[in-house]
Parts: structure tokens; C-alpha cells; sequence
């Protein structure tokens, strides 16, 4: 086991067969990486750090929430690594809602879903246009903060904190949100990279 493998099991208590549905899904994006730009290929080798533990992380966030929505979910960061997480984890049934409005990028989450059996659901559609009830909604490298908040509008309105993964830009974009949304915000240095942090946003609403 590598010491980024460790490091996932350590800090998440990853069961045998989670590390095992991670692995498998390591090597489905490694291969569909090399006809279609899902991440950035030079990420692939820090995959357990960079991608795993960086999504996984939030699961430490919000212990208490079974249904995610990942807002352009991409390559499946961080909402494919929820469900496999939640999959394997003990408590009542979960579900993640994977939104994404690109179709190749529906085939690659679906053809993931379907090998590993998630407990996820693939939306190809247009965040602002979904609508499903979920305790959290998530996003990584999908827009700024001004946009991001008005993808997400739709399900925080329905109850749902939102738990974003965001970059060392992350002062300027709550600064220029400001200017359009009024939440409440916390925000921790994210453990797979100190420029990173972890925000949580609740009480959205829109500036008079």
C-alpha cells in the first residue's frame, strides 16, 4: 500500500472493500483520461491525495448527511468518491446526485456507477435546472463563488448546506460574491493541500 493509500484508510477508516472500489475506479479514469480530458494528466500519479482525499474529506465535514448533490461533477470529484465512501460506510441508505450538463462526461460517471453499483444517480443537465432535496451540495473547479452560489440557490432554498472545495483564490471570490449573495461562511484549510481550503456556506440569499 502506498502512503497516500494509508493516508485515505487512516483518516477515513476506508474498509477493505472501499479502498478496492477506489482502485477500480482509478483505473476506469486513468483509460477513459487517455480519449477524453477528464483530469489533468499529470494529476493521475497524486490520484490519492490530489482527487481521493480531497473529496473524501468533506464526508469528515458533514458526518451527518446522506444525500449530496455534486454540482459539475466531471470526473466524478469529489461525488464519486462520496458514493463509493457512502457505499461501503454503516447507517442509513445514501444518495448522491451527480450533475452534469456535458453527456461524454455522463457516459464516463455512469459506466463508474454502474461497474462499482453506487448509490448515485446521473443528471445530465444544467446545475440551476435540477431540482432534488439533499442535505449538502458540493462542487470542485466548476465556477467562481458569484456563479457556483447561483448553480446552488436552487437546492440550498430547499434546506441544503453547501461544502465546496476551493482554491488559495477562494478570499477574492467570497469578496466578489459578496457583492451579489448575502451567507454565512466558514472556510478550513483543506488536508490533501494547505492552499486549499474547505467552505461551508449557509443562509444564502440574494443582496437587495
Amino acid at each position: 500500500m502506498t502512503p497516500d493509500e494509508m493516508a485515505a484508510k487512516l483518516l477515513f477508516h476506508v474498509k477493505h472493500e472501499a479502498l478496492s472500489d477506489l482502485t477500480r475506479f482509478y483505473a476506469v479514469l486513468a483509460a477513459q483520461n487517455e480519449v477524453m480530458n477528464l483530469v489533468g494528466p499529470a494529476t493521475l500519479p497524486d490520484y490519492w491525495s490530489r482527487h481521493v482525499l480531497d473529496s473524501a474529506q468533506l464526508l469528515d465535514r458533514a458526518p451527518n448527511a446522506r444525500t449530496w448533490a455534486d454540482l459539475g461533477a466531471g470526473a466524478g470529484f469529489p461525488g464519486l468518491v462520496l458514493a463509493i465512501l457512502l457505499k461501503h460506510a454503516d447507517g442509513p441508505p445514501a444518495k448522491v446526485y451527480l450533475v452534469e450538463s456535458l453527456a461524454k462526461r455522463c457516459r464516463f460517471l455512469q459506466t463508474v456507477v454502474d461497474d462499482l453499483t453506487l448509490p448515485a444517480i446521473v443528471i445530465n443537465d444544467r446545475a440551476e435546472n435540477v431540482r432534488v432535496t439533499v442535505d449538502v451540495v458540493t462542487a470542485r473547479a466548476v465556477a467562481p463563488m458569484t456563479k457556483l452560489l447561483g448553480f446552488a440557490e436552487p437546492y440550498m432554498k430547499a434546506s441544503a448546506e453547501a461544502w465546496f472545495l476551493k482554491g488559495e483564490n477562494v478570499e477574492s471570490e467570497l469578496k466578489e460574491a459578496g457583492k451579489t449573495w448575502r451567507f454565512d461562511v466558514e472556510q478550513t484549510e483543506s488536508i490533501s493541500d494547505p492552499r486549499g481550503r474547505v467552505v461551508h456556506i449557509r443562509r444564502l440569499r440574494r443582496a437587495r
